[in-house]
């Protein structure tokens, strides 16, 4: 009829449309539960993705009882992801924003669930490691660069034939500097959870360290034969230290 405007279809993404920094591909649902698991999502996580699509990262940490939040440029993509929430009975827990990712607030998250390109992961780093200790990364394939993933699973199965590998960071407390234990001085050097160093046992007799770590705010390492475990809080390390099969208790103040 002259005049009638024709209806406006429903707004459908395209695999590989183009979007502001990275082009929209799914995450196989698959694959999202095992991110998922791998950070161990509850009812007690915020759970955020940056570039959320189409809301599947989100909408399934709601279905864990998670509140969740999730931050697109696209507008369109946007609504669509609200529409899908409600379908799946989750809206009052999965919101969704319109956002540029790289401004995006991220710390309050306990988890973020995520699909991006290692340029846009090596971005937003910075942005990771100021957050929370202990705070869970996950990601679809593509490592974050020079950061060594805590955990890497593959999916074997039938259910997933691309796009079937889950990794995740635990983000670590920051540690790098001299701090002063009854131990003696210790030197750090961080690269993300990775702790090299030495402790000083007197004036001239330096022992390195081994097999340093962080997961969150939990240290770990060797030196001198002695075997370090703690917990980093502000400018302190608590926990305790075995020699020769005795355990007592360790403490070390941060100096600078």
């Amino acid at each position: 009829m002259r005049g009638q405007t024709a209806q406006q279809q429903p707004f459908e993404p395209q695999v590989g449309q183009a979007g502001k920094d990275v082009v929209w591909v799914p995450t196989p649902d698959v694959l999202v539960e095992k991110m998922l698991d791998l950070a161990q999502v509850t009812a007690k996580d915020f759970v955020m993705d940056l570039g959320s699509g189409d809301g599947r990262n989100i909408i399934a940490a709601a279905k864990r009882g998670a509140r969740a939040l999730g931050v697109e440029f696209n507008p369109e993509m946007v609504e669509l992801s609200k529409r899908n929430a409600e379908r799946a009975g989750v809206g009052g827990r999965a919101r969704f924003v319109e956002g540029d990712m790289y401004e995006a607030d991220v710390s309050k998250a306990d988890v973020l669930a995520l699909f991006l390109l290692p340029s846009n992961l090596e971005r937003l780093t910075q942005k990771f490691l100021d957050m929370r200790p202990g705070t869970r990364i996950v990601d679809n394939t593509f490592a974050i660069p020079g950061w060594t993933p805590d955990v890497t699973e593959k999916i074997e199965t039938d259910d997933c034939s691309t796009w079937c590998t889950a990794l995740l960071w635990i983000v670590p407390a920051k540690v790098a500097g001299t701090w002063r234990s009854d131990q003696g001085d210790l030197t750090l050097t961080q690269k993300f959870q990775m702790v090299t160093g030495t402790v000083a046992q007197s004036d001239r007799d330096r022992a390195p360290l081994e097999d340093g770590r962080l997961r969150g705010d939990r240290i770990t390492f060797t030196a001198a034969g002695a075997e370090y475990a703690g917990r980093v809080t502000a400018d302190r390390i608590e926990g305790t230290v075995t020699s020769d099969g005795r355990e007592r208790r360790w403490r070390a103040r941060r100096l600078e």
